[in-house]
Order: C-alpha cells, then sequence, then structure tokens
C-alpha cells in the first residue's frame, strides 16, 4: 500500500484488535470519517531527509515549466496550491483560517528567497522545507479536521431527545404568521451544523445536490402554505431524514475549523517583555521611512500594526472573525485612536500595548467562540494536480 506524502492516515496507536471486534469496527468507521491535520505529518516529511529530497526534486522538475533550472515565484504558486490541497485545505479565498496558512507560507518563500533570477534546486528545497514547516506550526496551532459527514450522524440527531427543543428554538428564530414552510425549512437547515451532522447548508453544491432533492420527497403543496409549529417540527423532521439518506448515497467532505478567543494569548505576550519589545521594534520598522520618525495616531495604522502582532497575540487577522474585530474597535476607542495625530516611537508603541491590554481585558471577561465549516470541492481548482491528495479529503461522493 502506497503510503501518502504526508502520512495523514496512520493506523490508532495501541489499536489491538482484540476479542469483542464490534466496538473496533465502530471505531474504525469513525476514525475513516474524521481526520485532525495537525501538521504533524508534515513534519515527518521534512525531517526524512533523503525521501524529502527526492520529494523536492520531483516537484521541482514539474514546477519548471521552461525548463530553465529556477523558478519563479509565480511558479512556486501551484506547489502552495496543491500542498493545501493535499492536506484537505479548502482552496484559497473560501476559508478565512487556511488563507491565513497559505498566506504565512507564501510570505515564508519571499521574506527569505525572493529574487529577480528565481530560485534554483538547493534553494527550492529550502524553499519547500520552510513553507512545510510554516505550514505544520499553523496547523499545530489551529487544526482543520476533515470530516465525512455521511447521514448517520444526521439520523442520530433527528431521533434523539436533542431534536424536538433544538428544532422549537430554531422555529422561534425562522418562523413567522405568514412565512411557507419551504422558506421555514430552508432557514432552519441553515442553523445546523456538523454538530448535528450536516454539512454548510449555504453551500450551493449542497443546497442543489442534498437540500433540493430532499425537499422534492415533501409535499409541494404543504410546502407553499404558512407553517405552523407542530407542522415544521413534523416536516423537519422528514426533511432531515431526507437529507441523511442523500448524505448516505453521497458523503461530503468538509473542513471544520473552531477556536475560543480568551486573552490568553494576548496575556501571554504582554507578560513577555523580551518576545513583546522585539516585535514592536518590528512593527515600528514596518512604519514607512517618511512617517518614521512621527507616526499618525489613527485607527487604521494602529490596526495595521495590531494586525501585524494578531499571530504572536493568538488573535485571528483582522476581518476574519467579525466579533473579534469588533472588540479591537472597541479598544482604540478606549486608547483615544482617532484623533489623526503624529506620536513618536515611544508614544506609538505604548498605544499598541494599551490597545492590547484593552483586548485582553474584554477577551477574558466575554471569550469569543468562532468556528467555520466549508466543504472540499472537487477540483480544487488552484491546485495543478503536482501533490498527491490523501483519499480521505476526497470530493463530494457522486
Amino acid at each position: 500500500m502506497e503510503r501518502s506524502w504526508f502520512g495523514w492516515r496512520k493506523a490508532k496507536q495501541g489499536g489491538g484488535g482484540g476479542a469483542g471486534g464490534g466496538g473496533g469496527e465502530r471505531e474504525e468507521e469513525e476514525d475513516r470519517a474524521k481526520v485532525v491535520v495537525d501538521g504533524s505529518g508534515i513534519r515527518e516529511l521534512v525531517e526524512d531527509r533523503e525521501a524529502f529530497g527526492m520529494f523536492a526534486e520531483s516537484k521541482f522538475r514539474q514546477l519548471d515549466a521552461d525548463g530553465d533550472g529556477r523558478l519563479s515565484v509565480r511558479e512556486l504558486q501551484p506547489a502552495v496550491a496543491d500542498i493545501g490541497a493535499s492536506l484537505g485545505l479548502p482552496a484559497q479565498g473560501s476559508s478565512p483560517n487556511a488563507d491565513h496558512i497559505y498566506s504565512e507560507a507564501m510570505s515564508e518563500f519571499a521574506h527569505g528567497h525572493g529574487n529577480q533570477e528565481g530560485v534554483s534546486r538547493a534553494e527550492f528545497q529550502e524553499v519547500l522545507s520552510d513553507i512545510l514547516l510554516g505550514m505544520a506550526a499553523g496547523l499545530k496551532k489551529d487544526p482543520i479536521v476533515i470530516l465525512r459527514i455521511d447521514g448517520e450522524d444526521l439520523r442520530d440527531f433527528v431521533s434523539s431527545p436533542r431534536y424536538e427543543p433544538a428544532a422549537a428554538a430554531i422555529f422561534s428564530q425562522v418562523g413567522s404568521g405568514d412565512a411557507p414552510l419551504r422558506q421555514c425549512l430552508l432557514a432552519a437547515v441553515q442553523q445546523l451544523g456538523v454538530d448535528h451532522g450536516m454539512p454548510p447548508a449555504a453551500d450551493p453544491w449542497v443546497v442543489e445536490n442534498v437540500v433540493e432533492p430532499a425537499l422534492q420527497q415533501l409535499s409541494t403543496d404543504e410546502l407553499e402554505q404558512p407553517a405552523s409549529r407542530d407542522v415544521f417540527l413534523e416536516q423537519l423532521k422528514k426533511l432531515l431524514g431526507s437529507v441523511a439518506e442523500q448524505l448516505q448515497e453521497r458523503h461530503v467532505i468538509v473542513a471544520h475549523t473552531e477556536n475560543t478567543f480568551d486573552g490568553t494569548g494576548v496575556r501571554r505576550l504582554l507578560g513577555n517583555k523580551f518576545e513583546l519589545d522585539k516585535l514592536l521594534d518590528s512593527v515600528w520598522r514596518d512604519v514607512p521611512a517618511e512617517l518614521r520618525k512621527k507616526a499618525p495616531k489613527d485607527k487604521e495604522h494602529l490596526r495595521v500594526a495590531l494586525d501585524k502582532m494578531a499571530d504572536a497575540a493568538s488573535l485571528p487577522p483582522h476581518g476574519s472573525v467579525a466579533q473579534v474585530d469588533a472588540v479591537v474597535d472597541e479598544a482604540l476607542k478606549v486608547a483615544d485612536a482617532g484623533d489623526g495625530k503624529v506620536v513618536e516611537e515611544a508614544e506609538f508603541k505604548k498605544l499598541l500595548t494599551e490597545v492590547l491590554g484593552a483586548v485582553m481585558l474584554r477577551l477574558s471577561g466575554e471569550p469569543i467562540f468562532f468556528s467555520t465549516s466549508t466543504v472540499v470541492h472537487e477540483p480544487l481548482s488552484s491546485s495543478s494536480a503536482l501533490l498527491p491528495s490523501p483519499a480521505v479529503a476526497s470530493p463530494p461522493s457522486e
């Protein structure tokens, strides 16, 4: 059996095949339906120098389209996309968490090796190692769970005591006196998540291939009538049962991430004076030369600076989590960072530290939970098929 480059699918450690194997079969099935991508397989590949050397040489030849023995940054872009596809990451542009990992990987390359002459074979191996280790570090910090949703968990949810209170709570949000049943049901499935066994119902592929065929199993006349609470609960149960049948025929692969921002990363950074000072110096150096002596004291300049510190503070990039953005904006107001005045280096750094402190206090008192679920589609169009895709991360099955 050929081993995947990234060693995703590993036998469970300590999983001996003893007597009473029924439970073992169930565990194996669950293991196939859920894979945690934490970067460990990438690190194993890079640390195997012989295997990694052969891998890098093979990929260099495939990427070097003009055969000049050097690779431009543009020629390296497909490699990053393929690495992401091989890991089961969503395509670039479809998931903020994954996009941050892609961005970090290319930034690692561009800062260390970007030049007009391109990258040689030896440099490419070093670059690829840096990119892979950068991705591994990002995944270790924020693992991505690849789920195969096959209808079984959804069927369990519908038949469990959890269903009725959950459905009633959803109806209280989506139901109204004159809203047709179809509208209520479509809104309801979008409020169910992977913890219920439901793939992202806002995804066009899921709507077309799973939800709409399931809706066709219900009475057309009833779908156009206003929905009472009892009718809604009954018809939603029927719809989810039909969705589960569709998923049994067409499994959906979902990349799922979740994180809780509670200020601990900010506290850790503020408590490490050496790391904080080093980071503040770096941020100040990134201020344009013409503004270096006196930087504008406005929200945008400080927000850009904070974004460069976000990873060290275990905060998401600006724009990826609206609730965290709101906390940062409030902290900027508290720091009176909107007057547009110019400030010297020391005051600029002090302001950044005060804003981080305000963010820490707010998050420690009101942690923010954030999750994303993205369908992994075929053909993952950004990929150029340079890297093998693991079997688990296949697209929605036909």
